[in-house]
C-alpha cells in the first residue's frame, strides 16, 4: 500500500504504532498506521489518505474514553490542534475558541487564571477538549451545555468545515448529535465556550461544600471549588499514570418514579436524583450492592474505592475488560431491573 518514505512527507504517517502509551487504559494494541493533527489542513490530508487507501480513519483525542479489544486496522489521527483564544467579550461574558487537542484540564486552568467562570466543576476530568462537546462531559452538577457556544468541525464526506450552534448539538446525559444521528460523519476541531466575568457558585453537588469547609475556605472563589472538586477526584479516582482506567465506565442511569419507589422499598439506602426524564440512580452504588467493588480478575478488576471505575493493573487485555462490564451489566440487570450503559467506546 506505500511505496516510499515521500509518501509520508506531510504528515509523517507511520506504520504499526503501538496504542498504549495514547490510550489511559493502557491497553497494547497496534494502529496499522498513525499520525498526528496539528491544523484543519492535517485533518483534511489524512482524510483525503484514508480514502485513497479504502481504510477506517480513526480520531483520537486524549484516549481517555476508550477501550481497545483489538489492533486498528485504520489510520489513526492524534488530535493535537492547539490554542486558546479569547474571540469576543461583553461587560458579563467572554467568548473562547479552543483547539480540540487542548487537554482539557489545561483549559480549564487557564480558565480560573484569567478569572472566566463556568468550568471550574470540570476540573480534573481526562481527555481533550473535542471530546468534551462530543461526550457532553460533566461533573459536579454541571455539564458542557451550560458553557458550550459552538463548534468547527469538518464533515468527513464532503471536507467542508462546518459550525454547529447549541442547538444543532443536541446534547443529551453524556451524549450528543454527534454520538447519535450524526456519529462517525464528523471531525470536530475548535469548540467555543461562553464564560462568565462574573461566576455563580455551584458547590451543592456531592461533598464540595464539606470538602471547602474542611479546605478552611473563607471566601469562595472558582479556584477553591476547582481546588475542591481536584482533592475529591484524586481521593475517589485512580491516576490513569499509576493505574490504567477510563474514569467512570457506566453512564448513571434514569429509571422512572415507579421504579425507584419500588427499589426504595426493597433497598431504603439507593441514591436517587430527580432529573427531568425520571430518577438518575448512582450506578457506583449499584455496582457495589452488587458485589463487585474491589474485584480483580488476573490482570484486571473493579476499582477498590470507585466501583464505577475498571481497570487495569498491568498487562489486562481490552476483551477481558470488556466481558468484565457485560457481566457486571447483567448482574445489575438481573438484582435491580437496571441496564447500565458504558460511558466508554469499545473499538
Amino acid at each position: 500500500m506505500l511505496n516510499s518514505q515521500e509518501e509520508f512527507s506531510a504528515m509523517n504517517i507511520q506504520e504499526n504504532i503501538s496504542l498504549k502509551s495514547y490510550n489511559t487504559f493502557g491497553i497494547d494494541k497496534k494502529a496499522k498506521f498513525f499520525a498526528i493533527a496539528n491544523t484543519e489542513e492535517d485533518v483534511l490530508e489524512a482524510l483525503e489518505k484514508a480514502k485513497e487507501w479504502n481504510i477506517p480513519l480513526l480520531i483520537l483525542g486524549g484516549g481517555s474514553n476508550i477501550l481497545l479489544t483489538q489492533d486498528i486496522n485504520a489510520l489513526v489521527l492524534k488530535m493535537e490542534i492547539s490554542g486558546i483564544n479569547l474571540i469576543e467579550e461583553s461587560k458579563e461574558d467572554v467568548f473562547v475558541e479552543v483547539g480540540a487537542g487542548e487537554n482539557w484540564h489545561q483549559f480549564v486552568l487557564h480558565c480560573i487564571e484569567q478569572n472566566w467562570a463556568g468550568v471550574e466543576n470540570l476540573s480534573l476530568i481526562p481527555g481533550t477538549v473535542g471530546a468534551s462537546p462530543m461526550q457532553n462531559i460533566g461533573a459536579y452538577g454541571i455539564e458542557i451545555k451550560e458553557v458550550f457556544h459552538t463548534l468547527r468541525a469538518i464533515n468527513r464526506d464532503s471536507g467542508k468545515t462546518e459550525v454547529f450552534d447549541w442547538n444543532e448539538c443536541q446534547f443529551g446525559y453524556r451524549e450528543s448529535v454527534f454520538k447519535n444521528a450524526l456519529k462517525d460523519q464528523y471531525i470536530i476541531t475548535k469548540v467555543s465556550f461562553k464564560l462568565k466575568k462574573n461566576p455563580i457558585f455551584n458547590i451543592s453537588y456531592g461533598a464540595i461544600e464539606e470538602t471547602l469547609q474542611t479546605m478552611g475556605i473563607k471566601e469562595l472563589n472558582i479556584k477553591a471549588i476547582s481546588d475542591a472538586v481536584i482533592q475529591i477526584r484524586q481521593s475517589k479516582l485512580p491516576d490513569p499514570a499509576v493505574i490504567g482506567n477510563a474514569g467512570s465506565f457506566f453512564k448513571n442511569p434514569t429509571i422512572s418514579q415507579e421504579q425507584f419507589d419500588k427499589l426504595k422499598s426493597e433497598y431504603p439506602n439507593i441514591p436517587g436524583y430527580p432529573n427531568e426524564n425520571g430518577i438518575k440512580v448512582a450506578a457506583a452504588w449499584l455496582i457495589e450492592q452488587a458485589g463487585w467493588k474491589g474485584q480483580t480478575f488476573g490482570k484486571i478488576g473493579v476499582h477498590k474505592l470507585q466501583p464505577l471505575v475498571l481497570v487495569n493493573y498491568g498487562d489486562g487485555d481490552g476483551k477481558e475488560i470488556a466481558n468484565l462490564s457485560k457481566k457486571i451489566q447483567t448482574s445489575i440487570q438481573e438484582k435491580f431491573g437496571i441496564l447500565l450503559h458504558p460511558e466508554v467506546n469499545f473499538i
